[in-house]
């Protein structure tokens, strides 16, 4: 087997400022990160701290203002099918079926190296996945939250990027269709080997899914104020990992980081 790659995503010195009617607001200074190929890391912090903002600078949806990123060494400054979004909005098209939905994005990238046959299969096998192939002809409208969210996974997992972007993707669900979906999560991600960076404001959510939890500072000019390593071996079951010590240690460290180091402050 190939090794994997160190450094394999680089966030070197990168700042980013948005500027409004002559007014420059400073969201993110001097962020540092690197990310080895298959790791799985969760950003967390305050609301306001710039969490989606970086992730976005990754998706190359937004533009850094300086600093670079560098994916396998090639700079990111554009969106690109290396680099799949999944939002807390699923963003399905509500007149397509959940095959349709996915299929989408298969042609839009394998429309020229796969045959339509294999195109169909991949979709098929991408649904199956996230237990979703039972309802490839149902149309949003049809399903719940959770299966819509489970098609937006298959839908990104599809694309085959090489980084999986997830900003807060089960923000909105019910907590028992939350736990199910990070189960789902945790075994694509052991299966796949894949290169996940989450955001999340939960913290046993960032501690059971992630290797490595990296901790914003309050905004303006937010930065990476601490990472933690999870020592917690894989395959991960929540109910053996409750009273962990390393998971409780995990847990504590994030509270403290977030409750004591970087209290955040309601607007008066």
């Amino acid at each position: 087997m190939a090794s994997l790659k160190r450094n394999f995503l680089k966030i070197d010195h990168v700042d980013k400022v948005f500027s409004q009617r002559g007014t420059a607001s400073e969201v993110l200074k001097d962020i540092n990160l690197t990310v080895d190929e298959g790791e799985f890391v969760a950003i967390i912090g305050h609301s306001g701290c710039g969490k989606s903002t970086l992730l976005n600078l990754v998706a190359g949806l937004t533009k850094v203002s300086s600093g670079v990123i560098l994916l396998e060494d090639q700079e990111v400054n554009t969106p690109g099918p290396d680099r799949a979004v999944v939002f807390q909005n699923h963003s399905l098209l509500p007149w397509l079926t959940v095959f349709d939905n996915v299929n989408l994005a298969v042609d839009k990238v394998f429309g020229k190296t796969k045959s339509k046959k294999e195109r169909r299969d991949w979709t098929l096998h991408n649904l199956d996945l996230v237990q979703m192939g039972h309802a490839k002809d149902k149309r949003p409208s049809e399903i719940s939250g959770g299966m819509k969210q489970r098609v937006g996974i298959a839908r990104a997992l599809a694309m085959q990027p090489k980084v999986l972007l997830l900003d807060e993707p089960f923000g909105a669900l019910d907590a028992l269709t939350r736990a199910h979906l990070q189960d789902s999560l945790m075994q694509i991600h052991v299966n796949l080997g894949n290169t996940v960076i989450m955001i999340t404001h939960d913290v046993d959510e960032a501690v059971l899914l992630s290797d490595r939890i990296v901790m914003m500072t309050n905004g303006p000019s937010a930065h990476i104020g601490d990472v933690l390593d999870i020592a917690l071996p894989r395959p991960r079951k929540r109910l053996e990992l409750a009273s962990h010590p390393a998971y409780l240690a995990a847990r504590e460290a994030v509270l403290k980081f977030l409750y004591e180091r970087n209290r955040f402050v309601e607007a008066a």
